[in-house]
């Protein structure tokens, strides 16, 4: 007794097993997207009807014989039929699997096919309104083992004499009830894992082509700066925006407040990715309206950050800085709002505008902004940036920093703004040496040409 329940559970087992990866290999594959559509709801039960079916059929195949009686894990097939498949997918299991045992012969034979067929019939049923709560695996463990009792159940009704059948449900119920009941709650396990592996990946995706879409909208937010614009023959400008993931929070806008004035601005959105490129945009568009509709610039940048602060749910903020340069004299009027002071290389010498910083936008209302105002000179260059530049660091950690950055300017008096900036961005990339960039970085430049 003691040795044919041992064989029973090993040769169970080990079929268990196989059907086991297949399954896992299938419900991880793309097999099913590829050749069904989610619609063909029929397609899907009838897969699933043959696939149950040959699973049945390879249980049987590797089934353990006692006394006439094929004890295996047949059921497990129009279970998965069922569950997947519906009712229909359930009934095509049980014929394949049932008719199969038929050819087989032996006392159970006729009871084996009635309760293969009713089990994948009982399975697609429960499955149409409870299909949630068999993909839960204790309810499915639950679920699978009442039906290996009606199994049994059939056998002893159909098979005559009773003692015999008696017999034999006696020696095979332990390991037939608990080999079925615990392979079906493992396949379920492998199946719900899968598919909520597979919708994660097809979330991603989804995210990932609309992350490219936004990076392009987010890009074309940006003024185009070639021959045609901003068309100033005294100036040279350029810029240069790289996001740490597919969006981010950085900005520079170029926008003429007059015939003769530009603005040029740069801004650091705090945070990240969507959220930040979002408030990017909405911190933009209000900043350039302010500046076009008020004439004094440290009015504009408090009227948008009372705007930004009047519908800022999210709690956000940018830091920014702002000039609006007069290509006819040269006077260049700026405004700093928690910004990184711009590089300003005049006479052959590069410095820093430091000055006493302002509130950053959006993240106090009534703040009061200062006003400051540079004389440039023919060959100025000024260079706008965010910290994603100073605050590059290398595989020990060690910060770009603002030295190393001033280093960048010597001897590019005679440099074009383009220059300046591939000069910089070169010298980022030899310092981080492949270290991933965890900010944004962006980089707004012009020098002053003259007449």
């Amino acid at each position: 007794m003691i040795g044919n329940m041992s064989a029973m559970f090993s040769k169970m087992i080990g079929t268990l097993a196989v059907i086991l990866i297949v399954s896992a290999f299938i419900g991880g594959s793309d097999i099913l997207s590829k050749f069904i559509k989610a619609e063909k709801k029929w397609k899907y039960a009838i897969f699933f009807g043959l696939l149950g079916g040959v699973f049945g059929i390879y249980g049987n195949i590797s089934g353990f014989d006692l006394n006439g009686a094929v004890i295996s894990v047949r059921d497990i097939g129009p279970m998965l039929a069922g569950f997947s498949g519906g009712p229909l997918g359930g009934l095509i299991a049980g014929i394949i699997a049932g008719g199969h045992r038929l050819t087989m012969g032996g006392i159970t034979a006729y009871a084996c096919v009635v309760a293969t067929c009713c089990i994948g019939l009982i399975c697609g049923a429960l499955s149409i309104k409870w299909h949630k709560l068999i993909a839960k695996p204790y309810f499915a463990l639950l679920l699978s083992a009442l039906m290996e009792v009606f199994h049994l159940s059939v056998v002893l009704v159909m098979v005559k004499p009773f003692e015999t059948a008696l017999g034999i449900v006696k020696q095979i119920a332990i390991p037939f009830v608990l080999v079925n009941s615990l392979g079906f709650a493992m396949m379920i396990v492998i199946i719900t894992y899968t598919e909520k592996q597979r919708s994660i990946a097809i979330e991603r995706s989804r995210l990932k082509s609309e992350l490219e879409v936004a990076n392009v909208i987010q890009h074309s937010l940006l003024p185009l700066i070639n021959e045609d614009y901003p068309g100033v023959k005294q100036l040279d400008i350029s810029g240069l925006m790289e996001a740490a993931k597919e969006v981010g929070g950085d900005f520079y806008d170029v926008f003429f407040v007059d015939p003769t004035r530009l603005a040029f601005v740069i801004g650091d959105v705090s945070g990240k990715g969507v959220p930040a490129a979002l408030f990017m945009a909405s911190s933009k568009i209000t900043l350039q309206n302010c500046i076009r509709d008020i004439p004094s610039l440290s009015d504009a940048v408090a009227t948008a950050n009372n705007a930004l602060c009047s519908r800022n749910e999210a709690e956000m903020f940018v830091t920014l800085w702002v000039g609006v340069f007069d290509v006819t004299d040269g006077t260049l009027t700026f405004v700093s709002a928690g910004h990184n002071p711009p590089v300003w290389l005049h006479n052959g010498k590069a410095e820093l505008l430091k000055i006493k910083n302002g509130f950053v936008l959006g993240g106090m209302k009534d703040m009061k902004y200062r006003e400051n105002v540079v004389q440039l000179a023919r060959g100025d260059i000024v260079y706008l940036y965010t910290d994603g530049v100073t605050e590059a660091e290398d595989e020990k950690r060690n910060l770009f920093g603002e030295t190393r950055l001033l280093e960048c300017f010597e001897g590019k008096s005679e440099s074009g703004s383009a220059e300046v900036i591939d000069s910089v961005k070169n010298s980022v990339d030899g310092f981080i040496n492949g270290n991933s960039q965890f900010d944004d970085m962006t980089m707004l430049c012009f020098k002053w040409i003259g007449e």
